[in-house]
């Protein structure tokens, strides 16, 4: 079964055109979340956007966003928006373009509500503390119920991720801070390049 990868956190021109080389699918951008190292502007997700190939997937990464912010996301160009946190009905509605919606291990158990929300296309399970680089048990995944994308997000890295594939079977892996540069800034081409030829030997 094919896996799809997303590398997340992308912040620069730079990162994308290297991107383009590679065998991703999807790349998210961190936008109105000032407390992420990750979190760019508008122009520069733009920027980002018309620099990738046009079949990667463009997901504009948001925690509880308001209905202002999804309009700009959506006129930005992305294909997908992610939402962490709340979303409420007025929200989505707002969004014209699909919606993934991140759970965490702390509400997992809310996935029966947005299982019936045709705009919501898939899920990104993360950790308790997204973009923390930690993982969580994968094992917890094994027995939920859902019909839609499923991404597994959460501390994943070039060495772990093929354990975490035979754990969860995932539709899609989600990597963030474990292909970035020891230093925590920056997206580290060959730690991408080791994470892509390990998923698609998997």
């Amino acid at each position: 079964m094919y896996m799809f990868i997303k590398i997340c956190g992308l912040t620069s021109k730079k990162e994308a055109e290297f991107l383009n080389t590679m065998d991703a699918d999807f790349a998210g951008m961190v936008l109105f979340f000032e407390k992420s190292k990750r979190n760019i502007s508008l122009d520069t997700a733009k920027c980002i956007i018309s620099t990738l190939r046009a079949d990667i997937k463009k997901v504009a990464v948001v925690v509880s966003p308001s209905k202002e912010q999804i309009e700009d996301i959506c006129d930005c160009g992305f294909d997908y928006i992610q939402i962490h946190g709340n979303v409420e009905k007025d929200i989505l509605d707002a969004s014209r373009i699909p919606v993934l919606k991140a759970f965490n291990v702390n509400d997992i158990d809310k996935i029966d509500y947005y299982e019936s929300i045709d705009k919501i296309k898939g899920y990104v399970f993360d950790a308790a503390e997204p973009g923390s680089g930690k993982t969580f048990d994968w094992t917890m995944l094994r027995d939920i119920k859902h019909s839609k994308l499923f991404f597994l997000a959460g501390g994943l890295t070039p060495d772990n991720v093929v354990k975490a594939i035979e754990i969860a079977s995932p539709d899609g892996v989600d990597v963030s801070s474990g292909v970035e540069y020891d230093s925590g800034i920056g997206k580290d081409p060959d730690k991408i390049k080791r994470f892509i030829e390990n998923v698609r030997r998997s």
